[in-house]
């Protein structure tokens, strides 16, 4: 039975959300009216879930949502509150609250949110406790993430990560450069999760005119425009796994309808007013951190904090360089057997011309290699001379690439802002957004 802290001035919505969740049976409820209590009852007691009001005298809901923040109590927090303050709903969700509930709430939405809050723990408890040190191997569904051969402690993190989300009905976000293979870690979770044998349903949004995108996701009415009914993205994923691709290019109106959906599984078609509902599990990915600066005002802060609860971020080839002689092997046995070729493996050289390569396609631009090698070669091991003229200048030029420490490069940049700024180091630590300290120590760096 999990233990749920319900913080409310107010005794008769205590009260009658105490008898909610007493007829379910599935949970131990304490209720704190007097907020004055509440630090006490945090140190003493091990809650699983905390039902949290706003809007209290002496201390109020915000302050307790930073205390829990503060101590990293790891508890999910739900927000209750009678005013819809999208300002306050952000920063409450900045500050790890799971969701946001405007009261009157419905008793079948509170029970939903619970359970979900619960098992979003659950999810983060499991990922907490993974080890530091992990195997592909003891990955539970192989097959799922067959077309990840690693070796990259990070990216093995990562497909573990996943595999933990895709045990649980969440949302998941992905981002990466593009050729990083979000699109196949995303088919990997539908595969392994419990929406597996549902449909999976992809939309590329970047493919999509916006004024086509509110149909093409939620669908139209009949009768629009003088137009048939047409089922959007979202009702055909019904049972399944809706995969967004390039999240970003949601205008922030269907970005608000999204997080409706998310928050209540329900939506309208087109100019329709029949309110439906699907179970759709849902995988949004982007080629950017859409919680950098430059997203602001762009991307709905309430939407993003919902969607990044579980976020996976795939490194680029170039950051995990000791896996390119494993999925260079991956890929010439994929094409050598799509392509009806026997080929004698791969020449030390190509491989180590590859490994020194950075690949600004990530996995797409190494398969694209090897399958051009693969179909200009018979019988002998992939060599340089398997491609192209320009392939093979543009391998040999990264060839000669030497690896530089940081300190150094950063030392480097640093002497040449100095002379541009006359040798002015004040003025040359303002260029270089750093305080005259950072500079001064960059500059003594010894360079080797």
């Amino acid at each position: 039975m999990k233990r749920i802290l319900m913080i409310d001035d107010d005794t008769a919505v205590t009260n009658s959300f105490m008898v909610i969740l007493a007829q379910t049976e599935l949970y131990d409820t304490t209720v704190v009216n007097d907020s004055r209590n509440v630090a006490a009852m945090l140190e003493e007691g091990a809650f699983d879930l905390i039902l949290l009001d706003m809007d209290m005298p002496y201390v109020s809901g915000m302050e307790i949502l930073e205390d829990v923040s503060t101590l990293e109590l790891n508890i999910p927090v739900v927000i209750l509150t009678g005013v819809n303050d999208v300002d306050l709903a952000v920063k409450a969700m900045k500050l790890g609250a799971f969701d946001y509930l405007i009261k009157p709430i419905d008793d079948e939405k509170l029970l939903e949110v619970l359970a979900a809050a619960l098992q979003q723990s659950a999810v983060d408890q499991t990922i907490d406790r993974l080890p530091a040190e992990l195997s592909r191997e003891d990955l539970k569904h192989q097959a799922a993430f067959d077309h990840f051969p690693t070796q990259d402690p990070a990216m093995v993190r990562v497909l573990h990560e996943a595999e933990q989300m895709a045990g649980a009905d969440v949302s998941v976000f992905i981002w990466g450069e593009r050729g990083t293979g979000r699109g196949l870690l995303a088919r990997a979770i539908h595969q392994a999760g419990s929406h597996r044998q549902g449909p999976y349903v992809v939309f590329h949004l970047d493919h999509v005119q916006a004024g086509q995108m509110p149909s093409a996701l939620f669908g139209q009415a009949r009768g629009w425009r003088d137009s048939d009914e047409s089922p959007g993205f979202l009702e055909q994923a019904d049972g399944g796994t809706l995969f967004l691709d390039e999240v970003e290019y949601l205008s922030l109106p269907l970005q608000v309808r999204l997080l409706r959906f998310l928050q209540t599984g329900n939506y309208y078609r087109e100019k329709s007013t029949e309110l439906r509902k699907v179970n759709v599990r849902l995988i949004a990915t982007s080629t950017h951190d859409l919680t950098a600066d430059e997203y602001s005002g762009r991307f709905t802060r309430e939407l993003l904090y919902h969607l990044a609860i579980n976020s996976l971020h795939l490194p680029s080839l170039r950051e995990r360089r000791q896996d390119i002689p494993l999925l260079t092997k991956y890929f010439l046995e994929r094409e050598a057997h799509k392509q009806g070729k026997k080929i004698a493996g791969l020449d030390p050289e190509f491989v180590a011309a590859l490994t020194e390569y950075d690949f600004p396609g990530n996995l797409h631009e190494l398969h694209a290699i090897v399958a051009h090698a693969v179909s200009n070669e018979e019988g002998l091991a992939l060599s340089l001379h398997s491609l192209a003229p320009e392939w093979r200048e543009r391998l040999a030029t990264s060839a000669d690439f030497h690896p530089r420490k940081l300190a150094d490069i950063e030392r480097e940049h640093a002497l040449k802002v100095l002379h541009y700024c006359g040798e002015d180091r004040p003025r040359t630590a303002a260029e270089l957004g750093i305080s005259l300290d950072d500079l001064e120590r960059i500059l003594l760096t010894t360079e080797t």
